[in-house]
């Protein structure tokens, strides 16, 4: 079992930026492929961007792609999410998820997950 701990949410004016940063405990971090995911009010939680075990392979979703940078240090157990020039539309809980097979889209594929980081953009 791996548990994850997001941090580095809050809020920020349209165009600003935020790191979002996810540590892991238990297992073997290396061992797992990492996603983020968000869910607004109202909305089903969708994908964000994905890393495998190696960080080789980082799929983004269209609405974040050449915005948002998805990467994970392994020595230190930690995802990160690096997000520029926001957007209102980014406003969301923001959760950190991990499974040991694919770096997947599908948020059900994940059996691990942390709690969220509020993600607030004010326009």
């Amino acid at each position: 079992q791996v548990q994850l701990v997001e941090s580095g949410g809050g809020l920020v004016q349209a165009g600003g930026s935020l790191t979002l940063s996810c540590a892991a405990s238990g297992d073997t971090f290396s061992n797992y492929a990492m996603g983020w995911f968000r869910q607004a009010p109202g909305k089903e939680r969708e994908f964000v961007a994905v890393i495998s075990q190696s960080g080789d392979d980082t799929p983004y979703a269209d609405s974040v792609k050449g915005r948002f940078t998805i990467s994970r240090d392994n020595a230190k157990k930690t995802m990160y999410l690096q997000m520029n020039n926001l957007k209102p539309e980014d406003t969301a809980v923001y959760y950190c998820a991990a499974n040991l097979l694919l770096a997947t889209t599908w948020p059900i594929r994940y059996d691990y997950w942390g709690q969220g980081t509020q993600v607030t953009v004010s326009s």
